[in-house]
């Protein structure tokens, strides 16, 4: 290396030096016997000086080579007169290891004999130093044979190439081959021929350089640092850290959420003392995954299995020697793999962790309250320090400091949601004030939303959930007629929990096809119960309905569907709405699993006055104009008011002039017109 190269990439250059230098001490006694070999082999051969040797085969190589055609042993199995002896170059190349020295490390943990080692040094000498490929195709009587062969290396290390012993030391079973240490090339070949060859990576490796293997290049991401954790958490942690110092071992952490087990992992390794190989991985590349796992002595981490796992889990578990700890939201399946799989439940996230959103935004936390903003929200420690970064972007771009409301559009885009496939998203642009309601429904409201921001403690810290694998989800029913404001109250609700609203859309969900429905609610509340949003069920007596009489078996099925939805109500983890014109409608078994019932009233002349004046607060209107009769006169809910409103405003920009009294009279007439009612006032105003 010139004074103006570089160091290489990945290599801390005191380490690495020592590694390369135990290795070129090894390789040295290794030449010794090349040396040796190659004195024995040119005494007495007359084409040792010829040019071309290893090229052709003349008349006199051939009966020379005839002549010395003779078992290795004699009849009572001892080396015959003139072999080599045994473990010339074994025993000179297993030193008991100079500080830095790989190999011994590798051979200690692999648990490699004498002769393994020796076979490795002898296939890797060629990626080591160039002067070895010569000598090497001298003794295989090819020059354009570099590489050492499984006859060459065992009669380096004075071994009889009939050994059945030594050459099973080369068996795809053997620790050499099964480790991915060394590969025997050129199947097609008698066996004595077959190349040796020691992979870039372990050859790296042995010269100190810890640079992963390329195979794995865009698989392998560091575990995220760890945050701050619950106190069920913590303990989880704990037990798991004493297990995974304790030696290897292969474990499942089935997650309640996506991210749950990868942030337990990223606290539990580091207090073992380990570091890990975190891998989206595939099942081509376990080999080199498993062989990086040995090299590197570190667990292997993989959050995350694929749609048909058994394949991926039977590779990675059938490493006994290696630490395999894998994640994943399904219950494991022990058809996956025949190993033995330690199978835990990781403690999932709750919302409201303050101190991880505390510990990822810093100072950038201090001015505004924390613990409201991040209350509804479980979102994993590396989506956590995302959300937080995206936060600190957007304060930047808007030119002010972090606030609630960044953190809050930074949260919510780190939920990210299969949803949409099944239900419209609604991103909440309203609040409290938008509301005209009686203070009865409006705390209760006020109540759901409470519910969702402690439903952790008050369930969980507290204890307070009734068992029977219950669910921590926030459920509440909105009832009252069409108009009075039942889904712009969800979107209120979803507004203030900082959360977006999905409104299943039922065609999408009802089947004619028995169990298809079950399986399209199945599909919406797994997603719901990984997402941070708020669900709707509008219209819910389509699905929520009563049970029936079996009278035929459409009644049976139907009754089947309701049957599944209590069933699934108990274990559901988020926040759904039902709405229903008919309450009478709705099972009594549903009612019972409800958080809340709201009860929406149809509006009296007053909230109709307040709605009338709410409508018109953003709209150009004459001044004057005074909406009190209108209130008075016409009957109408919050959302035929809204829509009188919206008629009288496209009446006036025809115009290009402001709203007049006219045209709300216009407005709300229409509304009855359209209810098919009669219109007050109908012959004057």
């Amino acid at each position: 290396m010139t004074a103006y190269d570089p160091p290489l990439p990945g290599l801390a250059e005191d380490a690495a030096g020592a590694a390369a230098r135990a290795l070129l001490a090894r390789l040295s006694v290794l030449r010794d016997g090349v040396a040796a070999l190659v004195a024995r082999r040119a005494a007495g051969d007359p084409t040792a000086e010829d040019p071309l040797r290893g090229l052709y085969v003349s008349d006199e190589a051939a009966r020379l080579l005839l002549d010395r055609w003779r078992p290795d042993q004699d009849a009572k199995g001892s080396p015959a007169p003139g072999a080599p002896a045994p473990g010339t170059v074994a025993a000179g190349t297993h030193p008991d290891g100079a500080p830095g020295d790989r190999l011994a490390r590798l051979a200690s943990r692999a648990g490699l004999t004498g002769l393994d080692t020796a076979l490795l040094l002898i296939a890797l000498a060629p990626d080591v130093d160039r002067g070895v490929e010569p000598l090497y195709g001298y003794l295989n009587d090819d020059v354009s044979r570099r590489r050492a062969t499984a006859g060459l290396a065992l009669e380096l290390c004075g071994v009889p190439a009939s050994q059945a012993a030594a050459r099973a030391r080369l068996h795809a079973s053997a620790p050499l081959r099964s480790w991915g240490l060394l590969e025997v090339e050129e199947p097609e070949r008698p066996f004595l021929t077959r190349s040796l060859r020691v992979p870039d990576r372990v050859a790296g490796h042995l010269l100190g350089d810890d640079t992963p293997d390329a195979a794995l290049l865009g698989l392998l991401h560091p575990l995220p640092p760890p945050l701050p954790q619950h106190p069920e958490a913590t303990e989880f942690t704990r037990l798991l850290a004493a297990r995974l110092g304790a030696g290897p071992a292969t474990a499942y952490l089935r997650e309640p959420r996506e991210g749950d087990g990868l942030a337990v992992l990223a606290a539990a390794l580091p207090a073992a003392g380990l570091d890990a190989l975190c891998c989206r991985a595939t099942e081509e590349r376990v080999p080199e995954l498993l062989r990086e796992a040995r090299l590197t002595g570190r667990p292997v981490v993989v959050p995350g299995l694929p749609e048909q796992p058994g394949p991926l889990v039977r590779a990675l578990t059938a490493a006994p020697d290696v630490t395999v700890l894998l994640t994943d939201r399904r219950p494991y399946d022990p058809e996956w793999s025949p190993a033995d799989v330690l199978v835990l439940d990781a403690p999932g996230r709750r919302a409201g962790g303050t101190a991880a959103w505390r510990a990822a935004l810093g100072a950038d936390a201090d001015g505004f309250d924390l613990a409201a903003a991040v209350a509804p929200y479980r979102l994993g420690g590396d989506r956590v320090r995302r959300a937080a970064r995206a936060a600190r972007a957007l304060a930047e771009f808007e030119g002010g400091p972090v606030d609630a409301g960044h953190v809050r559009r930074a949260a919510r885009r780190q939920s990210a949601s299969g949803l949409e496939q099944h239900a419209r998203r609604i991103r909440p642009a309203v609040d409290w004030g938008d509301l005209v309601l009686p203070e009865g429904p409006l705390s209760q409201l006020r109540e759901l939303a409470l519910r969702a921001r402690h439903r952790d403690r008050v369930l969980g810290e507290w204890r307070l959930n009734a068992g029977g694998g219950r669910g921590r989800g926030v459920l509440g029913l909105f009832a009252g007629e069409s108009g009075t404001g039942k889904t712009l109250s969800a979107e209120v609700v979803a507004a203030d929990l900082g959360l977006d609203l999905y409104v299943v859309q039922l065609s999408s969900v009802v089947d004619k096809y028995v169990g298809e429905t079950e399986k399209n609610l199945e599909r919406i509340f797994t997603e719901a119960d990984r997402t941070d949003a708020v669900l709707l069920f509008d219209e819910a007596d389509a699905v929520f309905g009563k049970r029936s009489e079996v009278k035929d078996a459409h009644d049976r099925y139907a009754n089947m569907e309701s049957a599944y939805l209590l069933q699934r109500l108990e274990s559901f983890e988020g926040i759904a709405l039902l709405t229903t014109n008919l309450r009478a409608n709705i099972d009594e078994a549903f009612t019972r699993r409800l958080d809340l019932v709201v009860d929406f009233p149809f509006p009296d002349a007053g909230q109709r006055l307040a709605l009338w004046r709410h409508g018109l607060s953003h709209v150009p209107h004459e001044e004057g104009t005074d909406p009190s009769q209108l209130a008075r006169e016409f009957e109408l809910a919050g959302g035929s008011i809204r829509s009188a409103v919206v008629t009288a405003a496209y009446l006036a920009a025809g115009r290009g002039t402001p709203v007049t009294g006219e045209d709300l009279l216009e407005g709300a007439r229409r509304e009855y017109r359209k209810a098919g009612r009669l219109v007050p006032g109908e012959g004057g105003w």
